[in-house]
């Protein structure tokens, strides 16, 4: 099987693109990108991430919303919008937690208490789900279990090495940004997450490789490679296993 690349979580969708999308996804393909997930994170994204997911046939759509910006009226209707879309996403999220830039207990409940109404979405519609934990690893995952959540992408997690164990010992995938090249976190979690349980990301047009440039998925050989170096291994090799790993959690059928 020749290896694929996989951006397993980004917007390309975004504003940041709207001059050059042809030619970032024409970038993306000539680097050997055969997917890349855009996530919706709010209402005004939604119309637009699934006119791109429509328009190229490497883009799949995911539907969310940001944890740090809910309230319960947006998030109902959001739900209605899951169910009406089935068809159309691979994934609901990124959702989760975000105790950065959310720290007054009244809002950080209203999270958890939405939260797990996304658990039970993705488990009645069959999808799995795209977490976000901002400083909120311990948390999210204290929940997941609790509920026993089996198809779980933790993106771009920023916790300590004793709850990258625990998302490990849970089965859970967990997607290594291109930020990996200068986070010593993120190098630290590569050396404890099996390759079976990685995936890639860009989390464009953020988390860039290079400092004070947009990202884009084409960059996602950048991770790749920082992957491969610390686990001694060849940068094909990480490019099948994480490839095969986003086909089959995300059921792309590459």
């Amino acid at each position: 099987m020749k290896p694929i690349l996989v951006d397993a979580h980004c917007h390309i969708h975004s504003k940041e693109f709207d001059e050059d999308r042809d030619e970032v996804i024409r970038r993306a393909e000539k680097t050997g990108v055969k997917a890349i997930l855009t996530s919706s994170i709010n209402f005004s994204e939604i119309r637009k991430a699934s006119k791109v997911a429509g328009r190229y046939e490497i883009v799949y759509l995911t539907i969310g919303w940001d944890p740090a910006n809910l309230d319960r009226e947006n998030h109902e209707r959001n739900l209605e919008i899951l169910e009406n879309m089935r068809e159309r996403i691979v994934g609901i999220g990124e959702v989760g937690l975000d105790y950065y830039r959310v720290r007054d207990e009244e809002g950080r409940k209203l999270q958890r208490n939405i939260f797990i109404e996304y658990i039970g979405m993705a488990e009645k519609l069959k999808l799995p789900l795209i977490i976000h934990s901002r400083s909120a690893g311990r948390y999210v995952l204290e929940i997941l279990e609790e509920y026993d959540v089996k198809r779980v992408h933790l993106h771009a997690f920023d916790g300590s090495k004793r709850w990258v164990r625990k998302a490990v010992e849970l089965g859970y995938y967990l997607s290594i940004p291109t930020s990996v090249v200068y986070s010593r976190q993120k190098m630290n979690m590569v050396g404890i997450v099996p390759l079976e349980q990685l995936l890639l990301e860009t989390d464009s047009p953020v988390l860039s490789p290079y400092k004070g440039m947009r990202n884009e998925p084409a960059f996602i050989v950048e991770a790749s490679r920082k992957v491969a170096e610390i686990k001694n291994m060849s940068e094909e090799e990480v490019r099948k296993i994480t490839g095969i790993n986003a086909s089959k959690f995300f059921r792309l059928y590459l």
